[in-house]
């Protein structure tokens, strides 16, 4: 594990972000009329301004190490691309009646899961799999769903009196109002499921996917950013307005709400970018998407619980078996990293072009520039 301080600075970076996005969507759904597909639109922009617009502007001073290649773009985009659908899967498995305090236990303790196995598939390392890993694995996934069950609840509201309210200023307003009924839909448990397995999957599947496309552009952190920024443009902003443009929903909003619901999404989609932008560096600096994934899906959720705590002023709250939950997710992290499987060498990536390239030295050859990852150094700044 090369440069382990950074690596974990920037996983803890990326559990950071993504622990605080889904409170930050959930704050633009609501001022967007329940809308997820506009909330989901305004995460697609954030990524294009974050991922797309300033990583072209920052490689145009041609300072950045690394090159473009047509099979790292493909897996970067394809990276991005299961990134964006497996937070689509999330939303969906919300809009179908799935409850999120089943719905975000099962994505964050399966996730790591399959990060492990296609990692593991990539690299051929399913034979250097030790069972003290998966140990620690599944204490990292019972972490996570420990605490997303055990956090406090709300400060409940006196409904009584709130009903009471809402009849005396109703007598007070002599203008009729009308109010439309909640569609009584039901839920359905087959989309839930298939919701919830198309998150779990395609985020489980992220990691790998774009640490390969980072190899196969020589380690470069910009190129496969701008990559992820792209293929949310097409997933979150395009198909969605399309789906708008031909589909209205039908729900009228003043343009407070929907300046503020918007902003609250680009919140969201910032923290979500800048959550990728965390796993790239920790990457670069020698990290594995078989250690750094896990740590990211245990650790988000604890994020998430502990700043919704903060919000609802419940900290006074907490339950003894929260603070299990937290301690054994800690013992968790700690077993994957000191277990972790070694990959096996990768062969050197796809050489720059003859005009970018670096001549070696003569006494080192060039594949002793690499890390145990493929990817280069990190010693040329950004």
């Amino acid at each position: 594990m090369t440069k382990l301080p950074f690596v974990l600075v920037f996983t803890a970076m990326t559990a950071l972000f993504w622990g605080v996005y889904g409170l930050l969507l959930h704050q633009g759904t609501e001022r967007l009329g329940h809308s997820s597909i506009r909330a989901f639109v305004g995460v697609g922009i954030a990524y294009f301004l974050i991922a797309v617009l300033v990583p072209l502007g920052l490689l145009s001073r041609k300072k950045e190490k690394g090159f473009w290649s047509l099979s790292g773009t493909l897996l970067s985009l394809f990276a991005g691309a299961v990134g964006a659908l497996g937070a689509l899967g999330v939303i969906l498995a919300v809009a179908f009646k799935g409850l999120p305090i089943y719905v975000m236990p099962i994505v964050f303790g399966a996730a790591p899961v399959v990060n492990t196995l296609v990692t593991s598939w990539l690299n051929k390392s399913f034979s250097q799999i030790k069972p003290t890993f998966v140990f620690g694995l599944v204490l990292v996934a019972l972490g996570a769903v420990g605490v997303l069950i055990n956090k406090p609840s709300p400060v409940k509201v006196d409904v009584s009196k709130t009903v009471a309210a809402a009849a005396d200023s109703s007598v007070a307003d002599e203008s009729p109002k009308a109010y439309s009924e909640p569609a009584k839909s039901s839920s359905s448990p087959f989309a839930i499921a298939a919701s919830i397995c198309l998150a779990v999957v395609c985020w489980g599947a992220y990691g790998p996917f774009l640490h390969m496309g980072q190899t196969k552009m020589g380690g470069s952190r910009l190129r496969p950013f701008c990559c992820v920024g792209i293929a949310y443009f097409f997933i979150a902003v395009a198909v969605p307005v399309m789906i708008l443009m031909a589909s209205p929903d039908n729900v009228e909003l003043k343009w407070a709400e929907i300046t503020s619901g918007m902003m609250w999404s680009i919140f969201a989609g910032a923290a979500g970018a800048f959550g990728a932008l965390g796993i790239i560096l920790a990457f670069n600096y020698g990290g594995k998407p078989i250690f750094v994934m896990p740590l990211v899906f245990g650790f988000a959720p604890v994020v998430n619980t502990l700043t919704w705590m903060v919000i609802n002023g419940s900290l006074d709250k907490i339950s003894i078996y929260f603070i299990g939950s937290l301690l054994l997710g800690i013992a968790g992290a700690a077993t994957v990293l000191v277990f972790a499987p070694k990959a096996k060498p990768h062969g050197a990536p796809t050489a720059a072009k003859p005009d970018t390239a670096k001549p070696a030295s003569a006494t080192e050859p060039a594949s002793s520039k690499l890390t145990e990852t493929g990817s280069v150094p990190v010693s040329d700044p950004v």
